[in-house]
């Protein structure tokens, strides 16, 4: 076929079925899971026109041959719901390549799409803890419009995790925001795909993002030494510390909040077995929310501490959640979480059972014990690592997990442990063997 010379921009008129398309504006832009995707129905087409945009961004390298060969041979009808016929020659493969050349193309195209899809979930990060920090500054002076973007920011979230499509709770090897957005970010993540397991309404799932990203916000009213609490506290600055609760409360009544959210505010440092505070609430006047945001802040809190040197490994965490939480936690809200992130959470390092070491990056929710690791391959460059799917090694697994400064110097540096775990999700991918 001959190469059309077709330009990067191109007019919504003229989208098929197979084109790649990128939509730019940002991922709460739109309703799809991803912002760069193969358009696959007429629906899509009608819904990124229905989006306003008069052009989008394409690669026609990574669009069917048919998608463009449609644009300078347009069908008699040209509907775009109907992708052209794929010529015969772009059906078969190259004779003169050789089972190499076919290999070393196969790991190029999958470190490029490794590459693709850590940057669109780090980019969608920096955009979330963005819209956090902005929310949370003018909170006190445009407490309504910090509400409608917070509410905005946690409906994004629920549009893209509701529906039958699995997910994977991904490791990000760089976060953008301050610690506060970072910290909220990573609770209502990982809340929100707690309350997916457990089907939350909509409307539930709405309430508990915003409480998740608010949990904190009382905290603008405290002085800065006392806004994380220490061991050393003397019994009055911990009660300062304690009334973040209540002026978050205050400030969500001003914002307008959802009863449901506010409850999240309210209840977050609230225990199952009564040992919280302010109120000594149990579990069985705690919101399935509030429960749930009481677990997860606590985990992010041991993985995230506000001293560094006294952060405990995701495996660590959620094992010591096990050990000690049984009370403290609801225990179908534990066991859940404990079930969602898989022993080896993403952030764990590990070593696996043929003696070499890897770091978690990402654990499909549905099935938590064969996650996909980055492993030390010491005649690799780090940065063309790809990683291995233990879904696909039923021959492999995972022997210990290990503290970083267990690892030998050489394995440290490759796998570089993040001094802060900061947790987003994406779509789970089927490996091939499993999608063909």
């Amino acid at each position: 076929m001959k190469e059309v010379p077709t330009p990067t921009l191109i007019d919504v008129a003229q989208l098929r079925i197979g084109m790649f398309v990128h939509l730019d504006g940002g991922w709460m832009s739109h309703p799809f899971p991803l912002s760069s995707f193969k358009i696959g129905s007429a629906a899509q087409i009608a819904t990124i026109r229905s989006l306003g945009k008069q052009r989008v961004r394409w690669s026609p390298e990574k669009s069917d041959p048919a998608a463009v060969e449609s644009l300078t041979h347009p069908g008699p009808a040209e509907d775009p719901s109907v992708p052209d016929t794929v010529p015969a020659e772009a059906l078969v493969a190259p004779l003169t390549e050789t089972a190499e050349a076919q290999e070393r193309r196969r790991l190029r195209e999958a470190l490029l799409a490794q590459r693709e899809a850590l940057q669109l979930c780090e980019a969608q990060f920096a955009e979330a803890t963005t819209a956090c920090k902005r929310a949370s500054e003018i909170v006190l002076t445009q407490p309504q419009v910090a509400r409608e973007q917070t509410e905005a920011l946690a409906q994004a979230f629920v549009d893209k995790m509701i529906g039958q499509q699995e997910m994977c709770i991904r490791l990000l090897t760089e976060a953008a925001g301050d610690k506060a957005s970072l910290h909220a970010v990573n609770v209502a993540v990982i809340s929100l795909l707690m309350g997916r397991t457990f089907g939350l309404s909509p409307q539930e799932m709405l309430d508990l993002g915003v409480g998740a990203m608010l949990h904190d916000i009382g905290k603008i009213e405290l002085p800065e030494r006392v806004r994380h609490r220490e061991e050393h506290f003397t019994p009055a600055e911990n009660q300062f510390y304690q009334e973040h609760v209540a002026h978050g409360v205050t400030i969500a009544k001003k914002m307008g909040l959802a009863a449901g959210a506010t409850l999240v505010i309210a209840q977050h440092h609230e225990h199952a077995d009564g040992s919280g505070f302010p109120l000594r609430l149990n579990s069985d006047r705690m919101t399935i929310a509030s429960r749930i945001v009481s677990l997860i802040n606590r985990y992010d809190n041991m993985c995230n501490p506000h001293v560094p040197s006294r952060a405990l490994t995701p495996h660590e965490a959620l094992s010591l959640l096990f050990a000690q939480g049984k009370n403290r936690y609801d225990t179908a809200i534990l066991g859940g979480f404990i079930k969602m992130m898989g022993v080896y959470p993403p952030g764990s390092v590990v070593q696996l059972t043929d003696d070499r070491y890897a770091m978690v990056v990402s654990v499909n929710s549905s099935r938590p014990l064969k996650p996909r690791v980055m492993v030390h391959e010491p005649r690799v460059p780090r940065d063309e690592a790809l990683l291995l799917n233990l879904e696909l090694e039923p021959r492999l697994g995972i022997r210990r997990s290990l503290k970083p400064q267990q690892l030998p110097t050489e394995s440290l540096d490759y796998l570089s442990p993040r001094t802060r775990v900061a947790y987003f999700f994406e779509p789970y991918a089927a490996p091939l063997e499993e999608a063909a």
